[in-house]
This record gives structure tokens, C-alpha cells and sequence, in this order.
């Protein structure tokens, strides 16, 4: 299932955090949102899941208007993994996971084999089936990032979205958790501060400078040289990986 952002503005007063956004997520493939702190990735994700509105453009699933959906329905298409997503509650992990059912039930409706079994779906997708009676306050890093997956992952969405799903985790964590968004058959858009990653494991590209796309395609076709001096002020020599046969960046001192 297809995620489209047309023209998308977005302003806080007189400012503008996203200016004029347009592309395109294609079904199944996981796309990379790129860019330095403060250049509006975080807000156009936000755009995309519903949770702000734009002053102008539109967002479109599969060809439909995000605006004319109702909440509910939204919810039971797109999951929204954020940055700092937390639980103060030392509920266990087939809890939390749980609470991805709830777009998909009313008050009323009764718990069915049908959300047990897409419970059970997230936890193995997700690693945790062996894992789900453990709590909350006992997990680790990794741990805690791949149950807010598998909560998303609860709510059997069409599109997924993440902000920063590797933030505070270590190298393995980091590897792991893209490996797990890489290997679902779903449409994806991650935000990310590693470009060797993005590399690594996106079809595809998008780098944002204050509020504008300035580049997207393919990593090797995105991620250059002159890229990473003009977008990040950084200098760098960028190689193929002999291990993955994608772009890999070497950073200069």
C-alpha cells in the first residue's frame, strides 16, 4: 500500500517547518527520511500519520485524502512508532502489544481469536514470543524499541512509520531492530541520524533541509560526497561495500 505526501506545508506561526514536501512511499519498500537536526522530519512524520495537520497539501493512502479518514480508520492502517515512545506502567509485554488492538475494537466488541492471533504474529515477528509475560521497567533498550513495534505490528497496518528507531540503542540493537522493519511485508518510512544505515538497509531516500526535500532516489545515487559537504557539512569518501554492495561512508578527520 502506497503513502503519498502532496505539496505538504506545515507552519508554527511565522515559521515554516515544512515547506512544499512532495513524494512518494512505495508499496512494500522501506524508505529513508535523512536530514540534520531541525530540518522538519519529525514534523512531516507527523503529517503523515495524521497527528498534525498541514496549512496546504495532503496526504493520500492509496489514493485517499488522510483528511477525509476518520481517526479510527487512519489507525488501522498506519503505525507510528516515535522517537521517545515510553510507558510509566511496569505492564508486561503482551500488554502493551495488546493496546495495538484497539483501533480495530469498540468499547463493547469482545476480544476475538483474531486479535490474539495478530498479538501473536507481532511478538514472533518482533522476536518476543518467548519474552511476553516479562515487564516493562525490565527490559532493555532493544527490547523496549522492538515491543513498540510489535504494538504497531499489533494494529496489522499497511504503512509504518518510525521516527528514530535506532536513538540510545546499541550497535546491535541498532542492526537488529532495521533488520525486523527491513523483513516486513509492509510500507515503510524511517526517520534516521546514521547514513551508513540508511544506506545499508533502505530501497530508497529522501534528505530534508530546512523543511525542503533537496535530494531522493536510491542510496547510491542519493548519498554523495557533495551531498553529505552541502546537507551535513561534513567531508567524507564514500566506498561500495564489499559485504552488502551498497554505499558505505568512510568519514574524514
Amino acid at each position: 500500500m502506497s503513502i503519498t505526501a502532496e505539496n505538504l506545508v506545515w507552519r508554527i506561526g511565522s515559521k515554516t517547518i515544512v515547506d512544499g514536501v512532495s513524494f512518494s512511499a512505495e508499496p512494500g519498500r522501506m524508505l529513508g527520511l535523512l536530514g540534520p537536526n531541525g530540518s522538519g522530519k519529525t514534523s512531516l512524520l507527523r503529517l503523515l500519520t495524521g497527528l498534525k495537520r498541514p496549512q496546504s497539501g495532503r496526504v493520500l493512502l492509496d489514493g485517499s485524502d488522510l483528511a477525509s479518514l476518520g481517526a479510527r480508520a487512519v489507525a488501522r492502517r498506519v503505525a507510528f512508532v516515535e522517537q521517545h515512545a515510553t510507558t510509566s506502567a511496569n505492564l508486561r509485554i503482551a500488554d502493551i502489544v495488546r493496546l495495538g488492538r484497539f483501533p480495530h475494537r469498540s468499547w463493547l466488541s469482545r476480544w476475538t481469536h483474531a486479535d490474539d492471533r495478530a498479538v501473536d504474529e507481532a511478538l514472533l515477528r518482533a522476536g518476543l514470543q518467548d519474552r511476553r509475560g516479562d515487564r516493562w521497567q525490565s527490559l532493555s533498550g532493544g527490547e523496549k524499541q522492538r515491543t513498540h513495534i510489535a504494538r504497531a505490528l499489533a494494529q496489522t497496518p499497511t504503512e509504518l512509520i518510525l521516527d528514530e528507531p535506532t536513538n540510545h540503542l546499541d550497535i546491535q540493537h541498532q542492526i537488529g531492530v532495521l533488520k525486523l522493519v527491513e523483513s516486513l511485508p509492509i510500507t515503510s518510512v524511517v526517520a534516521l541520524h546514521d547514513l551508513n544505515h540508511a544506506a545499508m538497509f533502505c530501497d530508497a531516500v529522501i534528505v530534508m533541509q530546512k523543511g525542503k526535500i533537496v535530494a531522493s532516489g536510491a542510496p547510491d545515487a542519493v548519498i554523495t560526497e557533495a551531498l553529505l559537504r552541502d546537507v551535513f557539512s561534513v567531508e567524507a569518501r564514500i566506498e561500495t561495500s564489499p559485504h552488502h554492495l551498497r554505499p558505505h561512508i568512510h568519514y574524514l578527520r
